[in-house]
Order: C-alpha cells, then sequence, then structure tokens
C-alpha cells in the first residue's frame, strides 16, 4: 500500500488512483473519517480520464497517529508534501464541498456583520467532553442523525452507511478527533477571501453540521466562485447526493 512520509516523520496513506498521465485531483477528507469517504468521487474521475487522489489524514484511517499536528496549518502541509511527494502538476483542488470555511461558529457571523446562523459555542464542548468519555456511543448518535439527515422523517436510514462511519471513526485517534473540533471554532475569513483561483462552493441547505450559511458566506467572500446549493441535501453529499456532487465537480473542472 503506497505510503509516504512527512517532514516530522509521520506515516501517510494516500490513494492513486486512475490515469497517472491525467489531470490529477486531489481530495481530502473531514472529521473524523478518511479517504475512503471519497470512493465514490475517485472511482468517478478515475473512470474519466482523471488521476484522483486521497490521502488519510495523520491521526485517521491507516496513517500514523502522532500526539502533535492535529491542525490545519500541519494538515495543509502533510497535503503540500504529498503533491510533491507524487510530483502532481497542475492540481485540482479547489472545492469547498460541505465545507466549515470561512466559519461555522456562531459568534463569528456577528463578529463578521452577517445574519447567518452559526453553531453556539456549547454544542463543539459538547462534542470534545462526549468524545472523552464515551466516544463510541457518539460515534453511533452522530451518523444515526445529522450527519446522513438519518432523523429526517423523509429520508430512509441505511445502516451501512452508519457502519461504515462509525468503524471509521473507531480508527482514528481519539486525539485527533478530539483536537479537530478546535479548528471547526477559528474564523479563515482573511484566507477565504484572498482565494482568487477559481473555486466551486457544493453545500446542503439541510446541512446539520455546517450549516448552510457557512457555504452561503463562503460564496460571498472568494472572488471567482462558483456556488451550488443542493435543495434540501444534509451534510454527507459525497455519500448520498454522489451523482449530483461528481457532475457538478466535472462540470466545473472541465470550463
Amino acid at each position: 500500500m503506497p505510503f509516504f512520509s512527512a517532514r516530522d516523520g509521520t506515516s501517510l496513506f494516500y490513494r492513486d488512483w486512475g490515469n497517472r498521465n491525467g489531470t490529477p485531483i486531489v481530495f481530502s477528507h473531514g472529521w473524523p473519517l478518511n479517504g475512503d469517504n471519497w470512493e465514490k468521487q475517485l472511482v468517478f474521475f478515475a473512470n474519466n480520464g482523471y488521476r484522483a487522489i486521497a490521502h488519510d489524514r495523520r491521526g485517521h484511517g491507516r496513517s500514523d497517529q502522532p500526539w502533535e499536528g492535529n491542525n490545519v496549518d500541519t494538515w495543509a502541509d502533510d497535503l503540500r508534501q504529498l503533491i510533491e511527494h507524487l510530483n502532481l502538476k497542475d492540481v485540482l483542488i479547489a472545492a469547498f464541498i460541505s465545507s466549515c470555511y470561512p466559519y461555522m461558529e456562531a459568534k463569528h457571523f456577528t463578529a463578521n456583520g452577517q445574519d447567518g446562523k452559526g453553531v453556539p459555542s456549547e454544542v463543539f464542548d459538547h462534542f470534545r467532553d462526549t468524545m472523552l468519555q464515551v466516544r463510541a456511543d457518539f460515534f453511533i448518535e452522530v451518523p444515526s442523525a445529522p450527519f446522513f439527515g438519518f432523523n429526517r422523517p423523509h429520508v430512509t436510514k441505511n445502516q451501512g452507511l452508519i457502519d461504515n462511519w462509525f468503524q471509521a471513526g473507531m480508527l482514528a485517534s481519539l486525539k485527533a478527533v478530539h483536537d479537530t473540533t478546535y479548528s471547526w471554532q477559528l474564523d479563515y475569513t482573511k484566507d477565504v477571501s484572498e482565494l482568487d483561483i477559481p473555486t466551486l462552493v457544493f453545500h446542503g441547505t439541510d446541512d446539520q453540521v455546517v450549516p448552510i450559511d457557512t457555504g452561503y458566506a463562503a460564496a460571498k467572500l472568494l472572488k471567482n466562485c462558483t456556488a451550488v446549493f443542493l435543495d434540501g441535501a444534509p451534510h454527507a453529499t459525497p455519500d448520498l447526493r454522489a451523482d449530483e456532487l461528481n457532475a457538478e465537480l466535472l462540470k466545473f473542472l472541465e470550463k
């Protein structure tokens, strides 16, 4: 299996699928999952002539579980090192999919003069406390309800997705999944507003994890943005709305 070593010696696992001479598209997963979460996208783009790549972030999946480095700056540096390791050129990595950027905490909407609905600070405290006390129970509760939207009356629960999410979450380092929650409380306005490359924002309007208002805020800040807001879609669009996501990504990339 392919691994590479980051500068601090951390071994990181990655998938490198499709046409090695094709345009590379790189996917970076979220909490508390790993690169397997992008399988539907990896297969789709590999079948369409792209070189499709996804790694397991440090502390997740098959990668090492170091005590330090569970923060945005280190994740970005790890990703840059992967790109350098594979000698990738003209890499496509320009989509915010159900993303927490530029901010998701309620206080940042207020601080930035936005009327959007953010996540109260006590929710993040609850996540951290519950993970430390009863991680297994919590990692059943999250996919069973808000992550996939299975708590909505019109949605049919898929036990396989719940079990797969639980397995990925429990495979990850407790330290990593705990520390990651602090990154959700930061304000990335400056970083997002400075991006001038074409960028896709893809967000479900019924996202119960990262509010849709975060997607709206990103679309306003980005200088060169294509925004797709899926009516009624949950947070887990790569799983539950994969066909629509793949089609929008392909259309965006082929412009």
